[in-house]
């Protein structure tokens, strides 16, 4: 008598999720091996190129910092000094973040109501304004800086522009994502009696998302504190400026650099603390008041 087999549908879930386990594994391990060979390809083009190679200089890693530490602790009396007089200069990379990332969250704010299905103006245009975004997320601060710098000269105000724009396409992308979760109900209610579109973005939208919004500017407001201080270095003014020259000095200046560098550290720390907290407020007030 032959036996009959008893097909049972958990054991074909079973061999299904075992075979999708096995491919996942498989291709984790393509992707491992890929990202290996080419941080080690670019680790040795790097080597190459390096003046002196990088395995010769090594050693030397912390010396630098040596001499920035103990130039500074020879002349700690002088700290106080230094603080007083850079600090206008860290008010201006503080005032140059402030600007950019107001003038940016502005931009995509309007950027990301343009972008997003079912809210956007002209659905058809959806697609120009997502590559917009992407265009200004991939141009680096620091070259739209340098050719804003060779245009208008230097100063705050290339800084703020370049900054400004990078701003406006990383957060365009966010608050993208933040309005598709946002109900539509409230945007059809406003436009079946006749609300405009900047009305019904204003009314209907806006109130549901401006705690996410405000939550992702003050993230990005941290990160354009450290952006406005490292185009400092290329003549966009403000306290990076400072710093490119008490090192440009060598020794004699360390003293300077050690100031500014626990200048940048404190504001920023303080900036991130702060950021953290009203972020925390925002985003759990805002849970609390949807479940209530």
């Amino acid at each position: 008598m032959a036996e009959l087999s008893v097909h049972s549908p958990t054991s074909d879930i079973r061999a299904d999720y075992m075979d999708l386990t096995r491919r996942k594994r498989v291709y984790n391990g393509v992707l491992l091996a890929i990202f290996v060979a080419l941080m080690v390809a670019g680790f040795i083009t790097a080597d190459d190129r390096n003046a002196g190679g990088f395995w010769d200089g090594l050693h030397r890693l912390f010396d630098f910092p040596a001499e920035v530490l103990g130039e500074a602790s020879e002349k700690l009396s002088e700290l106080p000094a230094h603080f007083v007089t850079f600090f206008p200069s860290l008010i201006e990379t503080v005032n140059i973040a402030g600007a950019a990332t107001l003038l940016g969250a502005l931009c995509a704010i309007v950027l990301s109501m343009l972008s997003t299905r079912g809210l956007a103006r002209w659905p058809r245009m959806i697609p120009v304004f997502r590559r917009a975004m992407d265009i200004m997320r991939a141009l680096p601060e620091i070259v739209v800086a340098l050719v804003l710098i060779f245009v208008l000269g230097g100063g705050p105000v290339p800084a703020m522009i370049a900054i400004a724009l990078h701003t406006s396409g990383a957060l365009g992308k966010m608050f993208s994502e933040v309005n598709e979760n946002a109900s539509l109900k409230p945007v059809e209610g406003l436009q079946s009696v006749g609300a405009s579109w900047s009305q019904r973005m204003i009314l209907g939208v806006m109130p549901q998302v401006a705690p996410n919004y405000l939550s992702y500017a003050l993230l990005r407001f941290e990160i354009n504190i450290r952006a406005s201080a490292i185009l400092g270095f290329v003549g966009a003014g403000g306290i990076g400026y400072d710093l490119k020259n008490a090192m440009s000095w060598g020794q004699g200046q360390y003293d300077e650099a050690a100031a500014i560098f626990l200048l940048l550290f404190g504001t920023i720390v303080v900036v991130d603390q702060i950021s953290s907290a009203l972020r925390n407020r925002l985003t759990h007030g805002a849970r609390l008041e949807a479940t209530l």
